[in-house]
């Protein structure tokens, strides 16, 4: 492609993306900041995707096209690997960037330190007719390097959709990890966080729509993703064993959920070794209960979720915040889900 290189690498992963891909590319387009190229990498659609994203006349958009069904993680290392901007973006094909964003994420890279390599975003989150705002973990510059904090799953609510990334980063992390097909987006951040700073903007610059295949669509794949992150990292993790146990927790509720009862007792037993009090009243079995019952409940499986937030408060009465889900759980799916934007809310802060 003539002329100089873009500012801005935009990567759009499509698969069957024929419904949505118009509504992405044109939010792109509608950037007040416009030093951009768009790359969609087409990861073997048997849809009208390509045909869609072919009618676009506008020279910065290109069209990579797998003719294997790879997954995300390759459709985004085929993005990066073409790209020609110095900072690489991501946007779902089935998401929306609102007008300011690149613009207000390239103000702060402006001034910002060579050891910031991520500029991140809060979002709207839109569940059919519902529309609420989902804040991100507030990480600054000023917290240095959170590799710590990011091996204990304290960057998972970072959407790759928000962020914007130096390029030079990947030449230093590596591209992303083509054996997951789920936490694609959180693996590559607990890269960067070993090497680079983060600084969020509190503000929600991208619509992020749930759909079907979005919320606990494949209970396989996630566990498969826990199991990879925790092997990969295991060296770093279990230097500090309360660290090691929420894994091995975490592990065994989303086993659990998947009625794989024998193998989630194990990662329970292997947790409970770590601490060997925790059968009584801890603060680390309430986040095993608390996780397994928000993750029930957002399921909709408010019975089931509902008996492991009560077990949680047990094992820990002093999160009132807990408390309060526990108890308006009781309430329905709105109250419940109130309840979770709050307490997300406090986390974040």
């Amino acid at each position: 492609m003539a002329g100089n290189p873009p500012e801005v690498t935009v990567i759009i992963p499509a698969f069957n993306s024929g419904g949505t891909i118009s509504r992405a590319v044109r939010s792109v387009l509608s950037q007040t900041f416009q030093d951009f190229e768009i790359i969609v990498v087409d990861d073997a659609s048997t849809d009208n995707t390509a045909e869609i994203v072919k009618n676009y006349k506008d020279e910065r958009i290109r069209c990579v096209r797998h003719a294997l069904n790879l997954g995300s993680a390759a459709a985004r290392n085929s993005g990066v690997n073409a790209a020609r901007g110095k900072y690489i973006a991501f946007q779902g094909s089935d998401d929306e960037w609102l007008p300011e964003k690149l613009k207000k994420q390239m103000g702060v890279f402006g001034s910002a330190a060579a050891e910031v390599g991520v500029v991140y975003t809060d979002m709207w989150r839109i569940t059919g007719n519902e529309k609420r705002y989902f804040h991100s973990p507030k990480i600054m510059p000023g917290h240095k390097i959170i590799y710590e904090r990011a091996l204990d799953y304290g960057i998972i609510d970072i959407g790759d959709g928000t962020a914007l990334i130096r390029k030079e980063v990947f030449d230093r992390a590596g591209g992303y990890d083509e054996r997951l097909r789920r936490y694609v987006d959180l693996e590559m951040f607990i890269r960067l966080s070993k090497y680079f700073y983060f600084y969020h903007i509190p503000e929600p610059l991208i619509n992020y729509f749930d759909t079907e295949k979005t919320v606990f669509a494949n209970l396989k794949t996630l566990i498969a993703a826990r199991k990879l992150i925790l092997e990969k990292y295991y060296e770093d993790i279990k230097k500090d064993k309360r660290v090691l146990a929420k894994h091995y927790l975490g592990i065994s509720a989303v086993l659990s959920m998947n009625e794989e009862i024998e193998e989630g007792k194990d990662y329970f037993a292997q947790a409970s070794e770590l601490f060997p009090g925790m059968n009584g009243r801890g603060k680390l079995l309430s986040e095993y209960y608390s996780g397994l019952g928000t993750q029930l409940c957002a399921k909709g499986d408010f019975a089931r979720g509902r008996n492991h937030l009560v077990k949680a408060v047990k094992a820990y009465p002093l999160n009132a915040k807990l408390l309060l889900i526990a108890l308006l759980s009781l309430f329905g799916r709105d109250a419940y889900r109130k309840a979770r934007r709050i307490y997300q809310k406090m986390r974040s802060s």
